[in-house]
């Protein structure tokens, strides 16, 4: 990655509608496409080693992964910024 300031994305962690379960969620993404969520999702879940999905522009991570996504932005050139939850 070019380690530019690739701007501000939110990280939240929602439990309510999922059947008790967390999710991280990350969002607030600009100018970035599908292709590159899915690799950012994908490096995610596998310093997690959990599962995760692309949805509606988000990215959601199985579990409460807020830190392990705060260090793969940054190292990817964003200012992630932990939002409600």
């Amino acid at each position: 990655m070019n380690g530019t300031n690739r701007g501000r994305v939110d990280i939240l962690r929602h439990t309510a509608h999922r059947g008790g379960k967390t999710v991280t969620v990350i969002q607030g993404f600009v100018g970035i496409g599908l292709p590159e969520k899915e690799r950012l999702a994908k490096s995610i879940q596998q310093a997690c080693g959990t599962g995760g999905t692309v949805k509606e522009g988000r990215i959601e991570i199985q579990g409460d992964r807020r830190e392990v996504a705060a260090r793969i932005l940054t190292e990817a050139g964003f200012r992630p910024v932990f939002a409600g939850g």
